[in-house]
């Protein structure tokens, strides 16, 4: 099946960097900017499978799952966004939202900066981890992020899964350590043979792998063979960024990441600084799938890091 990761726009890689811009660049933005900044995004909705849909729009990828249940979010984008996510609900169920859980993938704000408007509505559960990072100052590469106000954390946390018997169908969030940070889930939607990866996939591009936050190239890795043995070779992927994918996609997603492993790890043996494996570059095959905030440069001192251990 031809690959649908590549038809990312060039509009859409500036969308996620200036999300990233403003989720780890330190600090709170004042709300009336936030608002202001938010205020020409667009949420598009698509059907994925089954019960399950994805809003886009700036932050990261939202799952829903609509039924005789009512409604359940996977992440929830940035607070000053509610309001145009509530809209995209209201049109797929048409009528009044019932939201009755939400579920966050990791700590990031592009990913849970709504929790502290759908908090209000929901439940919020996410892997321990992330209640612990949220509720407590972090300091990252990109500068100091805050606590998040006690309203925004989830109230009900797991270790390493938990269930939701929900629209007739068993949602499974199941943690992988060490990946894209310490708290990833993957979310798998069994009947509707969905998986939503959160960041820990990257759609076409090299991924944002945080480091300061306990995340690791080989537990990314590790994470995603675990998930390509077994899901259907049919199922859908939601990346925590980019288009709906598919297994085939997400194979050569790993094929990116242990290649660059084996790139990185060659030139370390052969005596190579950081500095002169910038200068050789990633594989050819790679070099594609650079973008404005992780090009070459940066992804190859990421995965040095991560084995260097720093």
């Amino acid at each position: 099946m031809e690959s649908t990761s590549r038809s990312w726009s060039a509009r859409a890689r500036c969308v996620v960097v200036a999300t990233i811009a403003i989720v780890l660049a330190g600090g709170v933005a004042r709300p009336a900017v936030a608002q202001q900044e938010m205020s020409d995004v667009e949420i598009t909705t698509t059907h994925v499978a089954g019960n399950v849909y994805m809003l886009q729009g700036r932050g990261g990828n939202i799952g829903v799952s609509v039924g005789s249940d009512g409604v359940l979010l996977v992440d929830d984008k940035f607070a000053p966004l509610a309001d145009k996510i509530r809209a995209a609900l209201g049109e797929i169920v048409g009528g009044e939202v019932e939201l009755e859980f939400v579920l966050n993938t990791h700590w990031h704000g592009d990913h849970v900066g709504g929790n502290v408007e759908f908090g209000a509505e929901a439940p919020v559960i996410a892997h321990t981890n992330v209640r612990g990072r949220m509720s407590t100052r972090q300091e990252t590469a990109f500068g100091v992020v805050e606590p998040s106000p006690p309203e925004a954390l989830p109230v009900l946390t797991f270790g390493d899964s938990v269930s939701i018997h929900f629209n007739g169908e068993e949602i499974r969030a199941i943690h992988y350590p060490h990946g894209h940070t310490d708290g990833d889930a993957v979310i798998f939607f069994t009947g509707s043979n969905v998986v939503h990866m959160g960041d820990v996939h990257f759609a076409g591009l090299f991924p944002f792998i945080d480091l300061s936050s306990g995340g690791s190239v080989r537990g990314v890795i590790d994470a995603v063979t675990r998930i390509v043995d077994q899901v259907p070779s049919d199922a859908s992927v939601i990346p925590g960024h980019g288009p709906v994918s598919t297994v085939d996609d997400l194979r050569e997603y790993l094929e990116m990441l242990e290649e660059s492993v084996a790139f990185v790890e060659a030139g370390i043996r052969a005596g190579k600084n950081l500095v002169a494996l910038i200068a050789e570059g990633v594989p050819e095959r790679w070099a594609g799938w650079s973008w404005q905030f992780i090009g070459e440069a940066r992804w190859i001192e990421t995965v040095y890091g991560s084995l260097q251990g720093s």
